[in-house]
């Protein structure tokens, strides 16, 4: 599974810095290192929506601290495990 995350101006803005971290922890947290890869991108086309992270093809807009473990639970470990 390939995560990205993207750090563009707006997402940035919207702490995609601190997204791609928890991220990282959940990905370590779960054993998941071998089966899970986060990289950075540059725009996937949610500016407006908030952070916006693309997991395989599936693009997520209006990620946040909020949110980020219950979506990584539902649409990670669900896939992964």
């Amino acid at each position: 599974m390939i995560i990205y995350v993207c750090i563009g101006s707006s997402c940035h803005q919207r702490s995609s810095y601190h997204v791609m971290k928890e991220l990282k922890s959940l990905i370590g947290q779960n054993g998941l290192e071998g089966k899970v890869s986060l990289h950075p991108a540059f725009c996937l086309g949610g500016c407006g929506d908030g952070v916006t992270i693309k997991i395989n093809e599936e693009i997520i807009s209006g990620v946040g601290m909020g949110n980020v473990a219950d979506l990584f639970k539902a649409r990670v470990l669900k896939t992964c495990l």
